[in-house]
C-alpha cells in the first residue's frame, strides 16, 4: 500500500457522499495506490480457480488499485474493464497504464448504481470494498436505512443485469453473512450465494455467486434478518482501512 498517509485527514464520505465525486476526486488526486481490503496476493487462492483466458472482466469501483494488472498477469485475456465515479481516478489509472505499456485492460468513468453496460456482457465480475462504501451510513445494520436498501439493490441489479448467463459476481467485503444474505438473496436474484473468509488477525468476506445457480432453498428466503444478538457496532478504522464496522460480542 502506497501514499494512504496522504489522505488521513479526509473524512471518509457518507453513502449520499459517495454519490458525488468530488471527494474521491481529491483523495486520487493525492494517492498514488491503495488497495482496499487486502491486494490479490491475499485472496488469489480463493480467485484465481474461477479465472481462465477467455473470461470478459468487470472491476466496478477500481479506484487506483492494480487487480486489473493482476488478472493480466493470471492470463485472463478475454477483456477487463475497470470503472470509478471519478475521473481523476480513471485519468490517473488510463496514465499509470500507458506508462507501463499496458494493454487489455478498459478504464471507463461509471456510476456502480447506473452500470453503462449492455445485459449479459461479463463473464465474471467483481468489487472489492465499494459496496461497503453504501453502508457507512446505514444506521441499524439489521435494519438498514431505506436509502441504503434502495442503492445497495440498484448496484446488485446492475452487476446481475450485466452478468452472462452462469457468469460469477465476486463480492469481497467486511460484511457478514448476517448482513448481506439479505440483500444477496432477494428474490429478483437467480445467483446462488456461497462465501469464505481469508486474512490472519481480521477476516475478510470472499462471496461467490454464480448466476443462475440458485437452489430451491434459496428461492424460499424471506427478505427479513433474523433476530440480532447482543452486538456493539463501531465504525473506525482497521488494519489501515479507511472504515470498518468492528463487531465486538459481548454475549451470543
Amino acid at each position: 500500500m502506497a501514499a494512504a498517509d496522504a489522505n488521513e485527514d479526509v473524512a471518509p464520505p457518507t453513502a449520499s457522499g459517495y454519490l458525488n465525486p468530488s471527494y474521491w476526486d481529491e483523495r486520487f488526486g493525492k494517492e498514488e495506490h491503495y488497495e482496499w481490503f487486502k491486494d490479490f496476493s491475499h485472496f488469489r487462492h480463493l480467485l484465481a480457480p474461477l479465472l481462465s483466458p477467455s473470461l470478459s472482466v468487470l472491476e466496478v469501483g477500481c479506484g487506483n488499485s492494480r487487480l486489473g494488472e493482476e488478472l493480466l498477469r493470471e492470463g485472463v485475456a478475454g477483456g477487463i474493464t475497470c470503472v470509478d465515479l471519478s475521473p481523476v481516478a480513471v485519468q490517473r489509472m488510463r496514465d499509470r497504464l500507458a506508462a507501463q505499456g499496458t494493454k487489455g485492460v478498459d478504464v471507463v468513468v461509471a456510476d456502480m448504481l447506473d452500470l453503462p453496460f449492455e445485459q449479459e456482457s461479463f463473464d465474471l465480475v467483481i468489487e472489492k470494498g465499494t459496496m461497503d462504501v453504501l453502508f457507512v451510513d446505514s444506521g441499524d445494520p439489521w435494519n438498514p436505512n431505506p436509502t441504503t436498501v434502495n442503492n445497495v439493490m440498484k448496484m446488485l441489479e446492475g452487476i446481475h443485469r450485466a452478468l452472462k448467463p452462469e457468469g460469477i459476481f465476486v463480492s469481497i467485503t467486511f460484511g457478514q453473512p448476517h448482513f448481506r444474505r439479505r440483500f444477496f438473496e432477494a428474490p429478483e436474484f437467480t445467483w446462488s450465494v456461497e462465501y469464505s473468509t481469508f486474512g490472519d488477525s481480521f477476516h475478510y468476506f470472499f462471496y461467490t455467486l454464480k448466476k443462475g445457480k440458485r437452489s430451491l432453498e434459496s428461492n424460499s428466503y424471506q427478505n427479513t434478518l433474523p433476530a440480532a444478538p447482543r452486538i456493539n457496532m463501531v465504525h473506525e478504522e482497521l488494519e489501515n482501512e479507511d472504515f470498518i464496522f468492528r463487531t465486538n460480542v459481548d454475549e451470543l
